[in-house]
């Protein structure tokens, strides 16, 4: 099944089916208004959703309409809880490198999480609002997941049972304020902006052969101004499974149906795959160079971020976002 959040005049804007094509769409309407809705009663919903999404595929619905992918909302305007692991170990060390930090004792035991804002997330086409470019914007191009209500000490082998839809995302970073925000101990908060969700999001069973053992089998493709930026495979290097990173944070609490769950930054370490952050392109500058070249995002940087299946179909739509200057 593949979902969408269409603009409206409310916050949380409208839910609607998705035809698996990306070209048509069914509104739900009053019965399941909006995304958090069916996640809060997915066990009751999700098959009403599903015969809409048979039915929209077979051609059979007279209610169907274009989707214009500029309307969309992230699939979530806002959600309960954004929780973002860093799962790609070759990420890690290049990026604390870059401000000059050792990784972790755990690096390859413990996975790395940090639970962001939640309370906005930028739509899919939307601009990334920037007050100031010497914070050093970034993008960093990530898979997420969605999870039912999910219990406290749940185990990594039965965490497939609580995830409930797969999305791509643009975890926007301010690389020049994190270092000294870090050094207080006290965690990520202005150097995190608001992120940013692809215009779908879809049902696990969607990626068929792709999606096996809490980790998404395909390349993450990122393009910067229009030229390839990297295309890093999200699947064999991801050190810790999704599985692991929710069973981690799940040791001390339980989630709330809606919450979001982040991949990190993917990364692999063949050069040639190319980077899913600009950070890590500049530390690897460092290392062959001695200096930084790659500048950081500016206004009227465009980064895209997209992700297709084996026969070539967009499986989430597009992230297309631009730097702008803040208002």
């Amino acid at each position: 099944m593949k979902l969408a959040t269409r603009k409206n005049s409310t916050r949380d804007g409208e839910l609607l089916v998705v035809s698996r094509d990306n070209q048509s769409a069914v509104c739900v309407g009053s019965s399941v208004p909006t995304m958090q809705a069916l996640l809060d009663d997915w066990s009751r919903k999700a098959p009403e959703l599903e015969a809409i999404y048979e039915s929209l595929n077979a051609g059979d619905r007279s209610d169907a309409f274009p989707v214009d992918e500029s309307t969309l909302h992230s699939p979530f305007p806002r959600a309960y809880a954004w929780i973002d692991g860093s799962a790609y170990i070759n990420h890690i060390v290049l990026v604390r490198k870059a401000r000059g930090a050792e990784p972790p004792a755990t690096l390859e035991t413990d996975p790395l999480v940090y639970q962001g804002g939640s309370d906005t997330f930028l739509g899919p086409r939307d601009g990334i609002p920037l007050a100031n470019t010497d914070w050093g914007c970034d993008f960093e191009s990530e898979i997420a997941i969605v999870m039912d209500d999910t219990p406290q000490g749940v185990s990594p082998d039965e965490v497939h049972n609580y995830v409930k839809l797969v999305m791509l995302c643009n975890d926007v970073s301010l690389r020049n304020l994190i270092p000294a925000e870090l050094a207080k101990s006290f965690g990520f908060f202005v150097s995190k902006p608001s992120s940013a969700f692809s215009p779908f999001a879809i049902t696990p069973d969607e990626l068929g052969e792709a999606w096996k053992g809490g980790r998404l089998y395909l390349p993450l493709i990122t393009h910067l101004n229009g030229e390839l930026y990297g295309n890093p495979d999200a699947g064999p290097e991801m050190h810790f499974s999704f599985n692991e990173i929710v069973a981690h944070v799940c040791k001390t609490r339980s989630l709330s149906a809606g919450t979001i769950v982040g991949s990190g930054t993917i990364s692999n370490k063949d050069r040639s795959k190319g980077s899913s952050c600009l950070a890590e392109k500049r530390m690897i500058e460092k290392i062959d160079t001695g200096e930084f070249v790659t500048p950081f995002m500016s206004y009227g940087d465009r980064v895209t971020i997209e992700m297709f299946s084996q026969d070539g179909a967009s499986l989430f739509g597009r992230i297309d976002q631009t730097v702008v200057e803040m208002d």
